[in-house]
Order: structure tokens, then sequence, then C-alpha cells
């Protein structure tokens, strides 16, 4: 009788166990990381660690919340995030854990990074922790690795089930938002906004929906009239045809189509679109699409 009790109970712990994911801008050439990753195996040994990125480019909060809306929705409602794109760490910036409509948990600086979140999934309810009750012990005097004394100490919690949502600390109406070119349609032109790039393969990205794109009524094989911008500086300006995938054109020539996320992007079929073309992305890149003329 004991022991089917005790499997019982060291089940109950498993499953109270759920999945911590680390995004940060520390990359991997240090201790930083591991440094997190040890304050959460404190908490909980049982706790399931996985890496969304550490590779961010520095300081970039708008690319931080492009990769949590890509990653988020692929992962359980019990998933809880830890995002640590922090170049206010230590100022008056407040520290949040957020519970999106799905049930998942978002943990790190209110600094924009929930933006997309917010939009995508939706925000039930946002928490500012108390980090005079919550934080690794003895941090008290720490200030600069929010990362490691707060976030990952608190998101470990959360994730092990050992601290409730509800008293993580105050709640807060909302978070802050950045803002950035919100996709629409003007007349025959479809304009938005390049908010991250496939660095691994150059291909530009934008956050012009699949719904929005069909109300050009695409063909595949259909050319595109496409514009690329920084500002009021036009970097790129073709015709592309619109393809369902990179083979569908021949090696080294430009399409259209629709990326993982089913949002509009622009590639090079074997090639970087970003490199040739100098694109990039973030604040003040904007992209605008029409059907070309006959």
């Amino acid at each position: 009788m004991i022991r089917c009790v005790l499997i019982f109970l060291s089940s109950f712990a498993l499953a109270r166990a759920g999945a911590l994911v680390l995004q940060t801008d520390f990359g991997t050439k240090d201790g930083a990381v591991a440094e997190m990753k040890g304050i959460a195996v404190g908490v909980s040994p049982r706790l399931a660690i996985h890496d969304l990125s550490h590779e961010n480019t520095p300081f970039d909060i708008g690319e931080a919340a492009y990769r949590l809306k890509q990653a988020a929705p692929y992962w359980p409602v019990d998933t809880v995030f830890v995002s640590v794109i922090d170049p206010g760490v230590g100022t008056a910036r407040k520290s949040v854990v957020v519970k999106a409509g799905n049930g998942q948990l978002f943990v790190g600086p209110d600094n924009g990074t929930w933006t997309l979140i917010a939009e995508e999934i939706g925000i039930a309810a946002v928490r500012e922790i108390d980090e005079t009750k919550h934080r690794r012990p003895g941090s008290e005097r720490s200030h600069t690795f929010h990362g490691r004394d707060v976030y990952a100490y608190v998101g470990a919690q959360l994730a092990a089930g050992a601290l409730a949502f509800d008293d993580v600390g105050p709640a807060l109406p909302d978070v802050v938002r950045l803002p950035y070119e919100k996709a629409r349609r003007e007349g025959d032109t479809l304009v938005g906004a390049i908010p991250y790039l496939d660095f691994q393969f150059g291909n530009v990205w934008t956050n012009l929906g699949e719904e929005l794109f069909a109300q050009l009524a695409p063909v595949a094989g259909e050319r595109f009239r496409v514009t690329i911008a920084r500002g009021a500086d036009v970097v790129f300006e073709g015709e592309l045809p619109y393809a369902r995938t990179f083979g569908d054109v021949p090696e080294g020539a430009p399409l259209l189509y629709l990326n993982s996320l089913m949002n509009v992007a622009v590639a090079l079929n074997q090639g970087n679109f970003a490199q040739r073309h100098g694109v990039a992305c973030g604040a003040g890149w904007s992209i605008r699409i029409r059907k070309a003329k006959p």
C-alpha cells in the first residue's frame, strides 16, 4: 500500500513539472545561459528545460517579440517561457509574468517583449513580480542579471508548480506594447513591415498574413510588384512570381511565397535575398506588394 502511494505521489510530482523555454540575447560563449539553467534545475531537477534561442540580436526587443510569436503556438498550454532581452535591466522597468489567453505563462521584463503575444494569443492577466519575495535567495545586491536572479528562478517555480500565478505579485492592467507598421490594404496594394529575417537563408519575412494576401486573389505563377524600403529610401523594387515553394522557380531566382507562419515572404531559391539586396528588418523597414500589370 505504501509503495502504491509513493508511486502515485512520484507520478503526481512528475506531472507537475512542466516545460521551461528560455530565450535570451546572451549567446552561448560564456556561462550566462548555464547559470540560468542551473537555477532552474535547483528549483526542480524534473523540469524539462528547452532553448528557444540565445542568439537573438543584442538589445532587439522587437525581434524577441517576433520569435515568441513564431514559437509559442507550437508548445503545450502549460509551458512557461522566460524571455530576457533586457537593455533596461536594473532600471524602473517592471518585471512581470503574463498569462496568455491559452494559459501559457511568459516571464521577463515589461519592455515590449509581449507585444505580439498580446495580439496573437491574447492576455488573460498580468502580474508584476514582487522581487522582495520572488528572486534567487542571496541575490538582493545583484542588479544586472535579472535573467538568472529573477526570471529563471520565478519561471522555474511556476513551471514546477511551486509558485502560483496569483501569488507572483500585484495585478497590472496591461503590458508595454511596441509600435510597429501594421499590415493593411491600401487600394490594390498591401503594406506591411519586415519584423524578422530568416537569417540562416536570407529570406525576408513580413507581417502580411495569408488572409490579407488572399484579398489580392493570388494565383501560382502570377507576378507581383514588390517594393522594399527603409524609411523613405527604396532598397529593392521588382517583379516576383508567386510560388508555392522554392523549387517552383529556377535555382537563384526570386519568388514570393507564404512562409511557415503563413505570412508573405520573399526569397531566392538557394540564395540569400536579404544579403543580395541589402535588406534588413525591424523598425523603419516596410514592404509594399501589388499585382504586376500585364
